[in-house]
């Protein structure tokens, strides 16, 4: 079969397209005809090796144990392992590639890739094979740090970096879970995320929301640009500020460890703190989480904009695409 190739860390220029055996699903797995497979900013992490600790956390220490990158894929079932109940041949799904909460390659820049069944759901019929794919991995973070109990009908709710994967997820979530929404963005982001639902925009590039005078419930940060104590400012004396911290890109400058020291430290800080939560690394409940996804999904609670599709031959320009910023919206794979 046709796939995207690492075989160093490095820049994305060193990814190829080549041929390579199928592989067969495991007894719990599931294989997937790929029909879509969304790029996002973990790929880019793997791909380039940074920061370096990730290495140690499923990637490969000197070179990536899986070739082939990509963890979020949706497509048509091929085959099935004799300990998989859920699915069948034809069936059409969507999910992530990889067993609980790793960084490394999982095998979807693929024709074929295989997947645990407690990872896949069936794809709803109104969303297109490219819309599903970008769900998985931004929808499981979302849902998995952003829960409905922490997040009462009528809480203020600010998503901070609301225009990614993750923010734009976690704008509907909150939508749905019947909160007011202001979204911070860059200029050129504003329209789409008033299309996913905000109430309320704020242009980071014309103002600071720590100094907007303010309050508000919830506070999600996606890029944790800001130190808890300016957020502080505009957080409610009894709310709660969750943060995601991805050093996207290197662009922290945080080549070995990238975010994890702020997402450690806010961490043990909120052992004394209840407002402060850092990103869970705890394993998630996938089979539940997907379950919730493809509900909000079906009810059209939840919607993805699709920017730009690429072939596999593109791989390097589609994270290219992905690294200016400039998308609006998800940017997908497509064999």
């Amino acid at each position: 079969m046709r796939a995207v190739l690492q075989t160093r860390y490095g820049s994305v220029d060193d990814l190829r397209v080549g041929e390579i055996d199928r592989p067969e699903p495991a007894e719990d797995e599931v294989l997937v005809r790929v029909r879509a497979a969304s790029v996002h900013p973990d790929v880019w992490h793997v791909v380039a090796g940074k920061p370096t600790v990730l290495r140690l956390m499923g990637s490969g220490v000197r070179r990536p144990r899986q070739q082939v990158p990509g963890t979020d894929v949706a497509g048509v079932v091929e085959s099935v392992g004799r300990e998989v109940t859920r699915f069948k041949p034809g069936d059409e799904v969507f999910g992530e590639t990889i067993r609980g909460v790793q960084w490394r390659n999982g095998g979807a820049w693929a024709e074929f890739a295989t997947a645990p069944e407690v990872g896949l759901a069936h794809k709803p019929s109104g969303v297109t094979f490219e819309e599903a794919s970008a769900v998985p991995t931004a929808g499981l973070i979302a849902l998995n740090n952003l829960p409905q109990r922490w997040v009462p009908a009528g809480s203020r709710v600010l998503v901070n970096g609301a225009g990614g994967g993750v923010g734009a997820i976690a704008v509907q979530l909150a939508k749905a879970y019947g909160a007011e929404v202001t979204a911070v963005e860059h200029t050129s982001k504003l329209d789409l995320v008033r299309s996913l639902g905000a109430d309320r925009v704020i242009d980071y590039t014309a103002e600071d929301f720590t100094r907007s005078g303010d309050r508000w419930d919830v506070i999600f940060d996606v890029p944790g640009n800001h130190p808890f104590r300016e957020v502080r400012r505009v957080l409610d004396p009894h709310g709660r500020y969750l943060l995601i911290g991805h050093d996207a890109f290197g662009a922290g400058g945080h080549h070995w460890l990238g975010g994890i020291p702020l997402q450690l430290g806010l961490m043990a800080r909120s052992a004394v703190n209840p407002q402060l939560r850092g990103p869970s690394f705890a394993s998630p409940d996938k089979r539940e989480l997907m379950g919730t996804l493809t509900q909000l999904m079906e009810t059209g609670q939840l919607r993805v904009v699709v920017d730009r599709t690429f072939p596999l031959e593109q791989a390097p320009e589609a994270l290219r695409h992905l690294m200016s910023g400039r998308a609006l919206g998800r940017v997908v794979i497509r064999p």
